[in-house]
């Protein structure tokens, strides 16, 4: 029920009081789309980003290889969002039926590579930061608050429309807006899709994802030592 509490909240303080502008979207689907695809990606970061120091007493006693846990962790983060995609369908119909403007894309049958990309990314940088915080404890305290921040920094109040054409390549930076852009976009049939910020998200999960991978593989092999 988080994604419905939090796109309340949106609705009334940056669509009622601030009066953002969602792209003539009703205001419930533009936040809710954008929460839904953000929790996924937060969930499966936050959640990876304990690995090393919430298993410590696993990894002491049983050796398998330790990348299957935050995988794992990654994974079942489906069933949540799997749940909370549906409540975003149960919406979506709701305004359809009502006759409010809104259409699916063809975009929309590439929904599981976004998904998955999601997943990379997550699981990226989730990796990173666990393997970081075997040396540097407190920086798990930063985490939570870290996300919080790039949750307002992606456009999930505002729409990229809203970004001037001279500004777009500071939003690129985040790869998590072009995902939530392509998100909005194949379900609502608005939004802005920039093909090179796409393909530069891509690029970045990958990079992210590999840098991960070879971090967390080095640190496994010396993590019991240092706990």
């Amino acid at each position: 029920m988080q994604p419905l509490f939090t796109t309340l909240v949106f609705t009334v303080i940056f669509g009622k009081v601030a009066k953002i502008s969602t792209d003539g979207l009703p205001q419930v689907l533009f936040y809710m789309s954008g929460i839904v695809a953000w929790n996924y990606f937060a969930g499966c970061l936050n959640k990876t980003s304990g690995t090393f120091i919430a298993n410590a007493g696993i990894f002491g006693k049983v050796y398998f290889p330790r990348l299957a846990v935050p995988v794992s962790v990654v994974i079942s983060n489906l069933i949540t969002f799997g749940i909370q995609f549906t409540l975003f369908l149960g919406f979506w119909m709701f305004f359809y039926i009502k006759g409010t403007t809104i259409s699916i894309s063809p975009l929309v049958l590439l929904t599981p590579f976004l998904v998955v990309q999601m997943a990379a990314l997550g699981l990226g940088f989730g990796i990173i930061v666990s393997s970081l915080t075997t040396k540097y404890r407190d920086l798990a305290y930063l985490v939570t608050f870290g996300v919080q921040l790039w949750m307002y920094a992606s456009p999930i109040v505002y729409p990229t429309s809203q970004i001037p054409e001279k500004y777009q390549w500071i939003i690129a930076l985040n790869p998590m807006a072009p995902v939530i852009e392509f998100f909005r976009y194949a379900f609502l049939g608005a939004g802005t899709v920039h093909p090179w910020q796409m393909g530069l998200s891509i690029g970045t999960t990958l990079l992210i994802l590999t840098i991960g991978i070879i971090l967390f593989s080095r640190i496994e092999k010396s993590f019991m030592d240092t706990v």
